[in-house]
């Protein structure tokens, strides 16, 4: 049976739930994975090999070992790291490093018997992954998940690690028209569309329902940053408010713009209806999720958020922007509803629809939780790769 290697940046990172989800899924079916990430997380139970973190011996000994195991693989993998990034001096001091780490990396992956590598995201631990598979002549893979890995400088590169790739998985078919955008026709038929998945079965026991006595509860589950939407939201909550509507709004997660959603909460007299919840690890935002009514999430900038999909899964209909792939999961007026990003007139008219149609809320998340259970379980995903790996 093959032997994967999974490789991410931090694999007990709270964003990469959905990374250990599929490695569990995958292990159910018999496969044999072994997991690689590039940080230590300092999680003890995790069964994760870091990359970063050893002593320096070990990496000196890492590059002779693999000087003089392979002197020719060793020049042309140094070669492809020195032609593999941005320009600059900085860039390529940086190209040094991901060498060295490539050479631990292929050290690892040799202990681990790995047959083949597979690699979330196109950012620096991909260029790790591709190099140390380059030097080992192991066959390696991609998924493609958002727009960030399109931006400078992973945009960049991201051609010549798809060529390098022997197929690249990629979360929705808006990811995938954007990675053939910058790719020659011939490297097309590497795409594959593979979901994100989550547990339906886990799902189905963490679904209380709503107290309907009670105002319509809504969540926005994401990082306080720029591109979630978060200001523009309130603004629409603030009219809706003076417009008599009831709600509360719970924000879960942190980041660098808290202190401004905050204060724009206490000038715009929210107090009383917004409440920050911070940071809550997965079964607590599962739980969040099942106790409200109604999911928002009106980024201005998205793949196709898991949270989503997870919020479908527990019956819950949502609202979000129609941007990125996000079409793709909620059909508007059946599952969910969608408005133009950054139309905040839009989405109060949608917000209020719904608010005041309370009649809906059951069905809604009947049919969304129909889709999820179509195309995103992810026993079904975890078969389709597992396909994949053979197959390749």
């Amino acid at each position: 049976m093959t032997s994967v290697a999974y490789l991410v940046s931090d694999y007990n990172a709270p964003s990469h739930t959905f990374v250990r989800r599929e490695v569990e899924a995958l292990r159910a079916l018999g496969a044999e994975i072994r997991v690689f990430e590039i940080r230590a997380s300092g999680n003890s139970r995790s069964d994760a090999s870091s990359v970063l973190g050893r002593p320096l011996l070990a990496y000196l000994s890492a590059l002779v070992a693999a000087f003089f195991g392979n002197p020719r693989k060793f020049l042309a993998t140094w070669n492809l790291a020195r032609r593999h990034r941005p320009p600059g001096v900085r860039a390529l001091l940086w190209a040094q490093f991901h060498f060295v780490e490539a050479v631990m990396l292929a050290v690892l992956l040799s202990r681990s018997g790995a047959s083949r590598l597979h690699v979330h995201f196109a950012n620096s631990g991909a260029t790790v992954g591709m190099l140390a598979a380059n030097y080992l002549g192991l066959p390696w893979s991609l998924t493609l998940h958002g727009i960030s890995e399109l931006d400078y400088p992973a945009g960049l590169l991201l051609p010549e690690k798809i060529s390098h790739a022997n197929f690249v998985a990629c979360a929705s078919y808006f990811m995938q028209a954007q990675a053939m955008r910058v790719v020659a026709p011939e490297q097309w038929q590497k795409f594959k569309i593979v979901r994100c998945g989550v547990d339906c079965r886990r799902l189905s026991k963490i679904r209380p329902k709503s107290d309907e006595s009670t105002i319509p509860k809504l969540i926005c589950v994401g990082r306080l940053s720029p591109e979630k939407g978060h200001l523009g939201m309130l603004r629409v909550m603030q009219r809706l408010r003076n417009c008599g509507i009831n709600f509360s709004l719970t924000l879960v997660g942190d980041g660098p713009t808290r202190d401004v959603i905050e204060d724009l909460v206490d000038r715009l007299g929210l107090r009383n209806r917004v409440f920050f919840a911070g940071f809550l690890t997965e079964n607590e935002t599962l739980s969040a999720i099942a106790t409200s009514d109604i999911l928002i999430l009106p980024s201005f900038m998205e793949g196709l958020p898991v949270v989503l999909i997870e919020a479908l899964a527990l019956g819950k209909p949502v609202i979000s922007s129609r941007v990125a792939g996000i079409p793709e999961l909620i059909e508007h007026g059946k599952s969910g509803m969608l408005f133009t990003p950054s139309n905040s007139n839009e989405l109060e008219k949608v917000l209020a629809e719904l608010l005041q149609n309370r009649d809906v809320w059951t069905q809604m998340g009947q049919m969304g939780r129909a889709r999820v259970e179509t195309e995103f379980d992810i026993t079904h995903i975890a078969r389709r790769l597992q396909e994949m790996f053979t197959e390749v």
